[in-house]
């Protein structure tokens, strides 16, 4: 039974409420039932997440074959990608191990020359290797003042010992070396363009409602910054199980949707909150599901926005998913943007980005729609209000 109705019915409970679809046996239940929230059915087929809704990707890598050789292979990417403990954590054992480490070649240097016996502290012919070094401490502040070029000038290389002039050009170039390595990692990942999809938003639903007489399934992307993405493009891929004709079972199975601003290019003038629509049509992998299929089918719709971030020109990507049970059949989003006479500006309004309200949607499937519509002789649905049956 397919059924077309003009209107759907509206309580004060739940105008502003977000639900799914419930189908019934009920002649004229057509639309979905205000005070139903979500089936037992669907909710014990809820299908794990590929991709959670603030982007990260639900993956671990098992049984890779030297792991740590090949982490260790790409230090930089890897310290860029660890936390901020573990980074300085690095940082400082790098450094305090540069520091030990010339410390002992430098009393090495001293030891073996004689500048720590005793008696040559009162010796005014004896020119040691460095003045002023005393013990092993005396060493480590040297390397210390040596490496970062602080220089309090009590400590101070002479001409006597070659070896000792070479090991202060050697530390000299290894502390710039070190400080230099470390200023890029702090700085990539101060720099991550993976920190600016922070800002970037999903709405918290998709939906289904019906666009120039077209089935059409439609989310929300918007951008809290002033400075935006330019040649932003959105793509959406369907993640779901297959068994092709040779019995090959394929649990993820990807199938691009083509979406766009207007359902046909995938680029976007992103300057405020943008719907993205997927048109149902018959290219589409949607386009058999009605809205009881809906709850039973288990399926994912992982969405995708990328482009180039203005103030620092580097490319970025954001990400979210969408699960059946996420969908809302017969919903269309409220319009959040207004232009004010006052200050002569438009004012987007963050507050309505997630807010839908229930439209006029017929039930079936787009395939359905089509031969209903085919058989009616029209392209739009039922204007008059009354109830269509096949």
């Amino acid at each position: 039974m397919f059924c077309i109705r003009s209107r759907p019915p509206t309580t004060k409970k739940n105008e502003h409420y977000m639900s799914s679809p419930r189908i019934t046996e009920h002649r004229y239940s057509c639309y979905p039932d205000p005070r139903y929230r979500q089936t037992r059915f669907s909710s014990r087929r809820i299908r794990r997440r590929v991709v959670f809704k603030h982007g990260d990707c639900n993956v671990v890598q098992e049984n890779v074959a030297k792991r740590r050789r090949r982490y260790l292979q790409d230090i930089f990417t890897t310290l860029v990608d660890a936390q901020w403990r573990w980074t300085l954590l690095v940082f400082a054992l790098n450094f305090l191990l540069s520091w030990l480490m010339f410390a002992i070649v430098w009393w090495l240097i001293v030891y073996t020359h004689g500048d720590l016996d005793e008696v040559n502290y009162s010796n005014s012919t004896f020119a040691p290797c460095v003045n002023n070094i005393h013990s092993f401490t005396s060493c480590f502040l040297f390397s210390v003042e040596t490496q970062h070029t602080i220089g309090y000038g009590a400590k101070q290389v002479t001409e006597e010992c070659p070896e000792a002039i070479f090991i202060l050009c050697l530390q000299s170039i290894c502390g710039v070396m070190i400080q230099a390595f470390m200023v890029g990692i702090v700085f990539a990942k101060l720099s991550r363009p993976k920190k600016r999809t922070q800002t970037l938003l999903f709405s918290r639903n998709a939906v289904i409602c019906q666009r120039d007489g077209e089935l059409c399934l439609m989310f929300r992307v918007g951008d809290m910054r002033r400075s935006h993405i330019i040649e932003a493009h959105v793509r959406a891929q369907l993640i779901r199980k297959k068994v092709t004709l040779e019995g090959e079972l394929l649990p993820f199975y990807q199938q691009e949707l083509k979406v766009g601003g207007d359902g046909i290019e995938d680029k976007i003038f992103f300057i405020w909150p943008t719907t993205i629509v997927h048109k149902i049509n018959p290219m589409s992998p949607l386009y058999t599901l009605s809205a009881a299929d809906m709850l039973k089918e288990r399926f994912e719709i992982v969405v995708i926005l990328e482009g180039v971030i203005e103030s620092t020109g580097m490319t970025t990507q954001a990400r979210s998913s969408y699960l059946p049970n996420e969908i809302l059949w017969g919903h269309r989003f409220e319009t959040l943007v207004s232009f004010k006479k006052e200050t002569g500006e438009h004012e987007v309004n963050y507050g309505l980005f997630n807010n839908t309200y229930e439209v006029h949607t017929p039930l079936c499937s787009a395939q359905a729609l089509d031969q209903l519509l085919a058989i009616h002789g029209t392209t739009t649905p039922n204007p008059t209000g009354e109830e269509l049956f096949l």
